[in-house]
């Protein structure tokens, strides 16, 4: 019979796993707030349900596409701007940290470990860095 010592206080696994049961009920809340947000700015008698969910979860002026004319307006503030990035962020750590985990179960002491993990990393960076970038970025002039 082998003895486990378990390891008290925080460490980067139990972090992990509380940041993805926090994220996961903050991500329902962000959504919540957003639904919300659409149909106080008038978009339960303006938009269609496929745009209103859109809006729910990226709230951006310049990705959504609507015949009615300043339906935007109201989508264009910074608060809005600081949801879509709450939004991404935690979705996308949420998620790349789920994959992280898989590697984890799944490659025991391989020496591919260490490489998987350092490309979900990048990957996440690179994910957080583009959605920046989607979001703040000023509308196309077509």
């Amino acid at each position: 019979m082998s003895s486990r010592t378990v390891q008290s206080g925080f460490n980067f696994e139990y972090f992990m796993w509380m940041f993805t049961r926090l994220s996961g009920v903050g991500l329902v809340a962000m959504a919540m707030i957003g639904l919300l947000g659409a149909l106080v700015l008038g978009a339960s008698t303006q938009v269609n349900l496929p745009t209103l969910m859109r809006w729910t979860f990226f709230p951006n002026p310049n990705h959504v596409q609507s015949s009615v004319p300043d339906v935007a307006l109201g989508w264009a503030n910074g608060f809005w701007q600081i949801m879509q990035i709450l939004i991404v962020f935690f979705g996308a750590t949420h998620g790349f940290n789920g994959l992280r985990a898989v590697v984890e179960d799944f490659e025991g002491k391989s020496e591919w470990k260490p490489l998987l993990r350092g490309l979900i990393f990048l990957l996440w960076i690179f994910v957080l860095m583009m959605a920046l970038y989607i979001i703040l970025a000023p509308e196309a002039q077509v």
